[in-house]
């Protein structure tokens, strides 16, 4: 869900430069691994870097088809309106995390970071209570929105488009996460050749612009 803003941008551009016209599935990462994995079939997988090596090893890429895309940094929200909590130092983070209410973070990449990090600080039993985890789909900032967790936890380009939230920034060094998102070419694609042209085009210099605006730098 990270990329869904960016690509769609990126593919409409793609079809204009291209005229080859674009359809995308955005959908939780763990239901598209899952799907591909069962057999769906794909022209294109996008996922973090991790989950992309995975499928790889499984056969269900074409070998040698993955790119790098994006790196994508993990932010911290609060409900707008809401004096915004000191996050300029992982010490800082953690006495603002331990003092929060409510917590969210998704089953993605920046909730398995968030759950190690809050581990590391030997802090896990003390929050699990006040962990809220969205249903697949469902952006944490909506819940921040709603007032459903205080202190929400996501990609930054999930987060910035998103009303009745603050973005309070990225997190802290030592605290800190980058995502890599990648893409592949399925291996049941009947059409790798024009597969492999979007992730040429989506991994060009071209794309650079729409990775910054949505809150992403190039991979």
């Amino acid at each position: 869900m990270a990329t869904r803003r960016v690509l769609e941008d990126l593919s409409a551009d793609y079809e204009r430069r291209s005229g080859q016209a674009v359809a995308i599935q955005s959908v939780g990462g763990v239901d598209a691994a899952r799907r591909v994995q069962a057999g769906e079939a794909f022209d294109v997988v996008i996922l973090a870097s991790d989950a992309i090596e995975r499928l790889a090893a499984g056969a269900h890429l074409v070998p040698g088809s993955r790119v790098d895309l994006v790196r994508s940094p993990v932010a911290v929200a609060v409900r707008r309106g809401t004096a915004p909590p000191d996050i300029g130092s992982e010490d800082a983070l953690r006495r603002t995390v331990l003092a929060a209410r409510t917590i969210g973070y998704s089953t993605g990449p920046s909730g398995t970071h968030l759950s190690g990090l809050f581990q590391r600080w030997g802090v896990a039993e003390t929050l699990r209570a006040r962990v809220v985890t969205p249903p697949p789909g469902v952006p944490v900032g909506r819940l921040v929105a709603e007032g459903e967790v205080e202190l929400g936890f996501q990609q930054l380009a999930e987060l910035i488009a998103l009303e009745g939230i603050t973005v309070v920034g990225t997190l802290p060094p030592g605290a800190d996460f980058i995502t890599t998102f990648a893409g592949g070419v399925g291996a049941s694609s009947t059409r790798a050749a024009e597969a492999a042209a979007l992730l040429e085009f989506l991994h060009s210099p071209e794309a650079s612009a729409a990775k910054r605006l949505h809150g992403m730098e190039p991979a």
